[in-house]
């Protein structure tokens, strides 16, 4: 980690600069590794073979010492394909058969008649929902008593009491629609077998898990049901059928079904009723300053956890839309470790766990909300009951489960790190989350398991050319396997298929993304849909994201071509390069820990050792291997990081549209030896409109050829662009908690650029070099070298995007006075 370890996110001196010092450099994940020694329970770690077989484990396979598990092997999907084995399975399910019957499950009891109201009435009963009642109640009380002359102590108390009747109503409304509503074994086992159904109909290749891992969280399970501690399952979110996946994989394998935290959208007619039943809870997105509300969220969480009750929550916060794991949503974290923290649940074990799927059903409505269009409205209970969807065979399920820890021991961890804790100081409780959220994120990468449609869907986009044949396809996809295991990544095992097979059943689950021309001379596959196999190849991103930066770096001299000596980076030159990439793009990956220098020395040994690099005294070149083959792996991990770098080259290019019209350029006077500033013209943009402007840009710039990727212009992606742009002061936000207030967005005075006698935007000053540093490491495309063309394009489109609409709101504003946030103090260029 470095000589600092207590810091979660480095401060930022130069944005996308060196920083020398800097604890946590940019290639460093914003997290602080646990390298205690292990301090899991020393409970027997085998599961009886009888247990095995109760809970209908069989074997399909072995991948490097790690023996599988298909849990829905020889479960019939469909009744017309084998009657008989239907109806044995719908009885089984009917009778409480074996495993079916979950009674003797592991985990704090659920699943009793008035479990749920007891429950609620411990919310509603507790100290902390009755105190903040009585404070609401008499808060207000008190400022009705001041707009009332006269008002006698008498009628304030009556009052109160209204109005704690009134908050107690209010507050019983919450909990109905907060609480899970666990009661009945029955709607359980019905659940199971429809759950079942959709899988195996769904998947039909079954539901795979690693029983090494299994046996690791059952035996975590079984302490922490003798202690009365919860399990913290923190997934992945991909697909909506990640709920079904969870619970139905928890009632299988004999552990208590968890309590699901999702956002109140999913409360729906029917299937938001079938949730609750099956163990979700409705949160809000937001509360704000609904402090009753927030009150008795707090008290249902910690009131399970306190209890032992598994809780289940999206790391994410919402499903990713691009593949690759979005940054980690604190909101229910930060109550599990408050509640920790302040000694009312002993301790809680921390599960994180990755679901990965041969094939996303929703990718397609992902690609339509990514390219800005409206976001269509879906439901789990619409893909569930989809007919033609059931029908379709979507391959196979992987989910694997890293080691369970201790969050006591994570905490007691970190704070050994540190100097000084203070549970009651708000920032390093903060820097302690973010920490868990950042290693659980990496937890999570580091048992992923990549898929043969991610391997295809990479090799396909990583590729120079229209398509590719099918030997060839089956070279490249052996090598990214081999690649991905040196780098101790997982592969899906296929146990006897050969590499051709995997490659043939790929093709047929992404037959609608993946096309194939037949009348060649061999068989040629090609992208359909590039933007939409982009999710898959953005599954394997986290391996490489080291080597692609490096690659990137090295790209400055490579693409300028010419002799080999003249392709070479003198390693202090990378190291700047690096570290100006790995700071632009902090956002949008998690790093490995260690300091930037030795990560640099790391990956550039691993890319000598795999001969894709070379050193010559202190400068690096690419190796006269990779030179014969044609930078065929090279340009694999340049082709991994492009499109990213496109959309920050984008986001930072869609800010000269900002530049104010018919306004004084920013200029400094001199008035009897006091210097003085004149004001500058800002113009403020409603965010959400200046996004969908800044996409139509993009999309303008590619089919002009000034992008090379379609994806580069998704709008998650320009998100966390924008996000980076405002920490280090590019741009100015202004927000508010009032929803029907909307956010504006600014350029900030340091940045506006200049404009020529004629009006037009000049390609220069500080935002023309960022734009001009950005470049040099993008994809050689149409007109590319030729600066003059692209920049008078480039910028008189930007001239059109930055014309205001009714949604913007137009303020002239002094430098020295603005009241908004514009990133740290010491993120200057």
């Amino acid at each position: 980690m470095g000589k600092e370890n207590s810091k979660v996110e480095p401060s930022l001196i130069l944005p996308f600069a060196p920083i020398e010092d800097e604890p946590m450099s940019s290639l460093t994940v914003e997290k602080t590794k646990v390298t205690s020694t292990d301090t899991s329970p020393p409970i027997p770690s085998l599961v009886s073979e009888e247990k095995t077989k109760e809970v209908g484990l069989q074997p399909t396979g072995d991948t490097r010492g790690v023996e599988e598990r298909n849990l829905t092997r020889h479960h019939p999907g469909h009744f017309r394909d084998d009657p008989v084995g239907f109806m044995m399975q719908m009885g089984a399910f009917y009778q409480g058969t074996g495993w079916r019957s979950y009674k003797n499950y592991i985990g704090t009891r659920i699943l009793y008649e008035g479990y749920t109201e007891e429950v609620k009435e411990r919310v509603l009963n507790s100290e902390r929902v009755l105190y903040m009642i009585a404070y609401l109640a008499e808060k207000q009380a008190n400022l009705l008593a001041q707009t009332i002359p006269n008002a006698t102590p008498k009628m304030i108390a009556r009052r109160k009491k209204l109005l704690e009747k009134e908050l107690q109503a209010v507050a019983n409304g919450m909990v109905d629609k907060l609480a899970a509503d666990l009661n009945s074994l029955k709607f359980i086992r019905l659940f199971g077998f429809f759950v079942n159904n959709i899988l195996v109909r769904m998947y039909h290749q079954g539901v795979h898990i690693s029983e090494r891992e299994f046996l690791e969280l059952r035996r975590i399970a079984i302490h922490a049901a003798q202690n009365s501690q919860s399990l913290i399952i923190l997934p992945c979110h991909k697909s909506h059928i990640d709920y079904l996946v969870i619970s139905y994989m928890f009632f299988r394998l004999g552990l208590a079904l968890p309590h699901i935290a999702a956002g109140n959208n999913l409360d729906l007619p029917i299937v938001g009723r079938i949730l609750k039943r099956g163990g979700a809870f409705y949160i809000r997105r937001s509360w704000g300053e609904d402090q009753l509300y927030g009150s008795v969220v707090k008290e249902y969480i910690e009131g399970l956890l306190e209890r032992g009750h598994n809780v289940e929550c999206f790391i994410e916060g919402t499903r990713s839309r691009t593949g690759k794991l979005l940054p980690p949503k604190l909101g229910i974290l930060k109550i599990v470790l408050e509640c920790i923290l302040s000694g009312r649940a002993k301790d809680c074990w921390i599960v994180p766990m990755s679901i990965q799927y041969d094939k996303v059903i929703e990718t397609e409505t992902y690609v339509n909300e990514l390219l800005g269009n409206p976001k269509e409205r879906e439901s789990l209970w619409g893909i569930v009951t989809n007919t033609r969807l059931l029908q379709l065979k979507w391959g196979r399920i992987d989910v694997r489960f890293a080691k369970p820890y201790s969050l006591q021991g994570f905490i007691d961890e970190q704070i050994g790190r540190r100097k000084s804790f203070d549970p009651n100081n708000e920032q390093q409780k903060i820097t302690l989350l973010r920490a868990l959220g950042y290693r659980v994120l990496s937890d999570i990468n580091s048992v992923s398991v990549v898929m043969p449609t991610a391997l295809v869907g990479t090799v396909i986009l990583t590729l120079r050319g229209r398509g590719v044949g099918r030997n060839e396809l089956i070279r490249r996809l052996e090598w990214l396997r081999t690649a991905i295991l040196a780098k101790g990544g997982r592969v899906a095992d296929f146990g006897d298929m050969t590499i051709g097979e995997i490659v043939d059943r790929a093709i047929n689950v992404l037959k609608d993304l993946i096309k194939e021309r037949k009348e060649l001379l061999e068989p040629v596959f090609y992208a359909e849909k590039r933007f939409e196999l982009s999710f898959y190849r953005n599954q394997v991103m986290h391996l490489f994201v080291s080597e692609a930066i490096v690659s990137a770096a090295m790209y400055t001299k490579i693409k300028q071509g010419g002799a080999k000596s003249t392709q070479r980076l003198h390693i202090s030159t990378l190291l700047d390069e690096v570290t100006f990439l790995s700071q632009l793009l902090k956002v949008e990956f998690v790093y490995q820990p260690g300091e930037i220098k030795t990560n640099l020395e790391n990956t550039i040994k691993g890319l000598i050792d795999d001969q894709v690099m070379e050193l010559e005294g202190e400068y690096v070149l690419l190796s006269d291997k990779e030179r014969a083959i044609g930078r065929e792996n090279y340009d694999f991990y340049c082709f991994l990081i492009w499109p990213f770098i496109e959309t920050y080259w984008l986001a930072v290019v869609s800010l000269f549209s900002m530049t104010p019209t018919n306004s004084p350029q920013p200029t400094t006077t001199i008035v009897n030896k006091t210097t003085t500033k004149k004001p500058v013209p800002i113009i403020w943009f409603n965010e959400q409109d200046f996004h969908n402007k800044c996409q139509i840009f993009g999309k303008t710039l590619y089919y002009q050829g000034d992008l090379s990727y379609f994806e580069a212009i998704n709008k998650e992606t320009l998100k966390n662009a924008f996000i980076r742009l405002e920490e280090v002061g590019l741009i100015m936000v202004k927000r508010s908690r009032n929803a029907k207030i909307m956010t504006t967005i600014a350029l900030s005075p340091d940045y506006i650029p200049t404009r020529n006698s004629d009006g037009a935007i000049e390609p220069r000053g500080k935002l023309w070099d960022l734009v001009e540093r950005i470049g040099k490491f993008r994809r050689e495309g149409k007109n590319r070298r030729d600066n003059a063309t692209v920049s008078s394009r480039v910028l008189r489109l930007a001239e059109i995007v930055g014309a205001p609409s009714t949604a913007d709101v137009v303020v002239m504003t002094n430098l020295m006075s603005r009241p908004v946030k514009a990133g740290k103090p010491e993120a200057k260029l």
